[in-house]
């Protein structure tokens, strides 16, 4: 099986903490500066490249003394905001010995949550792709909580990949990939050359964090090649000092373990209700209404909601959940909360005298739906 990187024009390129900054001992540059070769041949191939860059609290935990990653929120976010001085500036001069220029991009997830953020940030990183720019994206660790940060660059990378429609993406680690077990304490360990992204057996072989520098294990990986999958995005896990990785890979040569999306792309609404991680509120559906969702294709009706929760307004994304508790779909309400306990487990029918107007018979539209 040849690299899916091969056909592939738009590509996210995710390089972890550890490949960044040579295992939390400071900024590899002679690293950096091959990775930008090779992405500067890429560009060279015509495809248009992202690179989503862990190391900035690494970075910064080195320069201000920390010999641990801090626990402290507001040291990590000090951490961030002293290392992302030399994250970008070693970017900067290493793509600059190409002749291409850089963008430093930093979002949070309340960027992506956001419908006209996430509009504003999807048509800046394509119009940087079309001024032949590198985008080099961090997660805005000085600002994150708890409540809104992505929790890995794993996650960021594949959220990018769905917000401008990727073909693929690419995850450069410290393991030469996804292996049958923990390699490092097992020699029977296998590397798994290719699966399929969203494989439920894919997530029970993988392990936990693989460094202290790092938050993402194996497990975020192969998670956010199910969540790039959504949008139909191929993903690769690959040792980041393998030589000259992302030239061979661009050439076809099949490296590290590979997992194919079986779904197309999702239209860019759709995309933008998936992409929440955190959503206002849920409503939970009785076994009727979940069926008629998943099998039927039908709207969401007041009538099979047996509750209702979290406090939402008229247009949130919410999320549909089964009575065992299982997400089944997310879309857009078209009543706040308030109003859906008010007409929950009624019939359409009774929507306009019990609330006195009628947005529509449906709790959910399907066109604004996507399922889960």
């Amino acid at each position: 099986m040849k690299s899916v990187i091969q056909k592939a024009t738009r590509i996210i390129i995710k390089v972890g903490s550890s490949l960044v900054t040579n295992d939390g001992r400071g900024l590899d540059h002679a690293a950096i500066a091959r990775w930008a070769a090779q992405i500067a041949g890429l560009r060279a191939l015509g495809k248009e490249v992202v690179l989503v860059s862990s190391g900035a609290i690494a970075e910064g935990m080195l320069r201000l003394g920390f010999e641990r990653r801090p626990t402290d929120i507001h040291q990590l976010q000090a951490c961030a905001a002293v290392g992302q001085m030399g994250l970008v500036q070693i970017y900067e001069t290493s793509f600059r010995a190409h002749q291409l220029g850089t963008a430093q991009v930093l979002l949070t997830h309340a960027d992506l949550a956001d419908r006209e953020r996430y509009l504003n940030a999807r048509s800046t990183l394509t119009t940087l792709l079309g001024l032949g720019v590198v985008p080099i994206i961090n997660e805005n660790d000085t600002v994150v909580t708890d409540e809104i940060k992505f929790g890995d660059n794993d996650t960021l990378g594949a959220l990018v990949a769905n917000l401008i429609e990727a073909d693929a993406l690419i995850i450069l680690t410290d393991q030469q990939g996804l292996f049958s077990a923990d390699p490092r304490k097992d020699p029977n360990a296998r590397l798994i050359e290719h699966g399929q992204a969203g494989d439920p057996a894919l997530e029970a072989m993988a392990d936990g964090a693989g460094s202290s520098i790092g938050r993402g294990g194996m497990l975020t990986k192969i998670l956010a090649a199910k969540r790039a999958a959504k949008s139909g995005a191929h993903t690769i896990i690959a040792w980041g000092r393998d030589s000259d990785v992302l030239t061979r890979l661009a050439n076809g040569e099949a490296i590290g373990t590979q997992l194919t999306a079986q779904t197309g792309h999702l239209t860019a609404r759709k995309q933008w209700m998936v992409d929440h991680l955190h959503t206002a509120g849920q409503v939970v559906l009785d076994a009727g209404a979940v069926q008629k969702l998943t099998h039927e294709g039908k709207s969401l009706l007041p009538v099979g909601v047996i509750d209702v929760q979290g406090e939402f307004g008229r247009g949130a994304v919410i999320t549909c959940v089964g009575e065992d508790g299982h997400a089944v779909a997310r879309g857009l309400s078209n009543y706040s909360s308030a109003e859906a306990r008010r007409i929950m487990r009624r019939p359409s029918a009774e929507i306009e005298t019990i609330l006195g107007y009628l947005e529509g018979p449906e709790l959910v539209h399907r066109d604004n739906m996507v399922l889960l």
